[in-house]
């Protein structure tokens, strides 16, 4: 049994024009129904974004929409207790180090939806909530958007140590270690602020300094013209003297006039203790963006694989 990315839904580093996270909470009332609720979805989800492809598409392109549908640990045994669940799904409670933490927040379900289109992501969510409504409360709604050449909000270019898209399945789908659960992801989903006047208030080698690279070129600097806690080299994670990757993405959000900006950080891998290993050692080394950032949220959630999403609907999960 292989990995197979077309039976996978979009978990490769595409930000998209316009971008759509939403975390929500089950409200728990009527198991039954709820499980019948998210059948339902799982089934109509699908035909929703066939159709949008279908709407937004030209004569001279395709349809950029692409879409994550996940849910968390507490939600997958809410819904399917009787099932078993991915291998190194669980809750995430939050990781601390000698001066900055991560913290853990609720939620159930989880999207990813981005298209070039705002018309497109906002059509999908909406018709997404006509399913869930009832059965939902909202934890958190974030828009993102794509910020110039496909930069980070703080001015670097986003997730060059990312695998390619022709290598990213390996790093983003689970494999045959979990074969029940093969060519789903794992998603781990975080939301930060930044003080944007504090970093624009650092000169260009400062910056470059906390991140690790140029700005302009986005070439990597030598060892040791970083900072000790520069990104990239808290970032890092390695297994057995070898780096792992994952496939991220960091997606601007700002309402400028209010003065609220910042990223929301999405990680899909194919082992969720990759993405952990990596958060542990932020926080362990002082990542210097911590040191003018504010984590909102952070939870993990599994992304199933199309065919997963099948069974769910044919009612194989709620038995």
């Amino acid at each position: 049994m292989t990995i197979n990315p077309l039976k996978a839904q979009d978990v490769w580093k595409d930000v998209g024009e316009h971008v759509q996270f939403t975390v929500l909470k089950l409200k728990r009332i009527d198991r039954s129904k709820t499980q019948a609720a998210i059948q339902e979805f799982a089934d109509r989800s699908q035909a929703i974004i066939r159709s949008l492809r279908i709407r937004d598409s030209h004569l001279a392109t395709e349809s950029s929409l692409k879409v994550a549908i996940g849910f968390s640990e507490t939600a997958w045994e809410y819904l399917f207790p009787n099932q078993p669940k991915p291998a190194e799904l669980e809750t995430f409670s939050g990781v601390k180090g000698p001066e900055y933490e991560m913290p853990a927040s609720t939620g159930d379900l989880f999207f990813h939806i981005r298209a070039s289109n705002e018309a497109v992501v906002y059509e999908a969510q909406t018709q997404f909530m006509r399913f869930l409504k009832n059965i939902t409360d909202v934890v958190d709604e974030t828009k993102g958007f794509r910020y110039f050449e496909g930069r980070a909000i703080i001015g670097f270019i986003d997730g060059t140590e990312a695998p390619a898209v022709e290598d990213a399945a390996g790093y983003a789908l689970i494999g045959e270690e979990d074969p029940k659960f093969i060519n789903g992801s794992y998603a781990f989903a975080q939301k930060w602020h930044h003080n944007m006047d504090f970093w624009g208030h650092l000169n260009n080698e400062t910056q470059e300094k906390a991140i690790g690279r140029e700005k302009f070129t986005d070439l990597e600097l030598e060892d040791d013209d970083k900072f000790k806690n520069a990104h990239n080299v808290a970032s890092k994670f390695e297994k057995n003297g070898e780096e792992q990757k994952i496939v991220r993405m960091n997606v601007p959000f700002s309402d400028p006039a209010l003065g609220n900006t910042g990223t929301y950080f999405i990680g899909y891998s194919r082992y969720w203790s990759v993405t952990k290993g990596m958060l542990t050692n932020m926080v362990e080394q002082s990542d210097y963006l911590l040191t003018f950032s504010d984590i909102l949220s952070g939870q993990l959630f599994f992304i199933p694989s199309r065919d997963t999403l099948a069974d769910i609907a044919d009612g194989v999960y709620n038995q």
